[in-house]
């Protein structure tokens, strides 16, 4: 099977290569490629990788002296593994910093923050951090071995294929190629990383709720998520469907897009919309995988399919950027404005085909269009020096 590079080995690299010893975290969710990564590199280097999915390794980290001195005299550079999993290790992360100075890169998900909540904050200014997710379209691309002629046949399917089954590296890498086998994969991802996972890290009491919560959101692509409603139509609390929610943002399920606010009082909205981080996952929800042509909901589909990508490459490029929605009383809406850290403000209207752009945005502004055609170029560019 054929080995991906990442793009954001090229940070890892640089990493190692420099004198720097702060902490390394790679967040992102499961399934996403982080134990892959840590294994080529525990490889490369000839060290040891610790899981702390397993007791035995958590137990290796103690704040006892001696025990720190072997794990860094047998390692030059300390790799770990699901270092959510051990909440506890915050300290002996700081410990390694500043007693030892070792180079110490851990995967897992950021929720470690809110589990070791005050001992994470001990490690500010002691770590850096970067962000494994599902493939991106231009990741596939660039790893694919193949003429400058076929990249644009190439781009169009990738499109179709993101927006039906997702980037998951374990979906798009089946080698069967089939599409029952696709499905089968998908369904236990939401099965298992999606729900069960999830359930059991926060200790909640309705796998079902989860589920239905997740499946309400997925039928609103490009529309306004109101709490209220769905918890109305599920019998549950507004604040418990939030709580939900908030979770699933956490752990890279959901990707939420809060309306922009001005001082005009034409501008209106009270929800965010949410969209998903995978399409493959939303699309197992809802039992959906028919051609994109045949679907009703394949404005929204794409909408989603170019925001998680935006998504996705500002996190892996740090790019300084907001991200909104805006919406006039009247009922006009842009579909995306880009905001940088110096106020300047980028309107994109999102169409699976070309069409007319509207200029309701209050404020100055560049705006572009991104449709089916143009959308591998316009993604590519518009984070560039942000």
């Amino acid at each position: 099977m054929h080995v991906f590079k990442r793009a954001i080995e090229h940070n890892i690299t640089a990493y190692l290569k420099n004198k720097d010893t702060k902490i390394l975290f790679i967040w992102g969710p499961r399934r996403a490629g982080k134990t892959t990564l840590i294994d080529k590199y525990a490889k490369e280097l000839g060290v040891a990788k610790f899981n702390f999915d397993f007791i035995s390794d958590r137990d290796k980290f103690v704040p006892r002296k001696e025990m720190l001195e072997k794990i860094v005299k047998d390692n030059k550079v300390i790799l770990i593994d699901e270092v959510q999993s051990y909440p506890e290790a915050t300290i002996i992360l700081k410990l390694l910093h500043d007693e030892f100075n070792v180079k110490v890169i851990a995967t897992g998900s950021s929720e470690l923050r809110q589990k070791s909540s005050k001992e994470f904050d001990s490690l500010a200014g002691r770590f850096d951090e970067i962000y494994c997710l599902p493939f991106t379209i231009a990741e596939i691309v660039d790893n694919e071995d193949i003429k400058d002629s076929e990249k644009e046949q190439l781009k169009k399917k990738l499109a179709t294929s993101a927006q039906i089954w997702g980037t998951y590296p374990e979906v798009y890498t089946n080698d069967s190629n089939k599409e029952t086998a696709n499905i089968d994969l998908l369904q236990r991802m939401v099965d298992t990383y999606v729900l069960k996972d999830v359930i059991d890290i926060y200790e909640l009491k309705n796998q079902k709720l989860a589920k239905d919560i997740l499946t309400k959101v997925a039928l609103q692509l490009g529309s306004e998520v109101s709490i209220r409603e769905i918890a109305n139509s599920l019998g549950a609390y507004p604040s418990t469907v939030s709580n939900y929610i908030e979770i699933f943002i956490k752990n890279y399920i959901l990707i939420p897009l809060p309306s922009f606010k001005t001082n005009m009082r034409r501008a209106v909205s009270e929800n965010r919309k949410l969209y998903f981080f995978d399409l493959g996952i939303r699309n197992t929800l809802i039992k959906d995988f028919r051609d994109l042509e045949l679907r009703p909901d394949k404005g929204g589909v794409f909408e989603n399919f170019i925001i998680l990508e935006l998504e996705k490459l500002r996190r892996i490029t740090n790019a300084k950027i907001n991200m909104y929605f805006y919406r006039e009383y009247g009922g006009k809406e842009v579909d995306l404005i880009i905001e940088d850290y110096k106020k300047n403000y980028t309107t994109i209207e999102i169409k699976s085909k070309k069409g007319n752009m509207r200029d309701i945005f209050p404020l100055k502004n560049t705006s572009e269009m991104i449709h089916s055609e143009n959308y591998f170029e316009k993604l590519t560019s518009l984070l560039k020096e942000k």
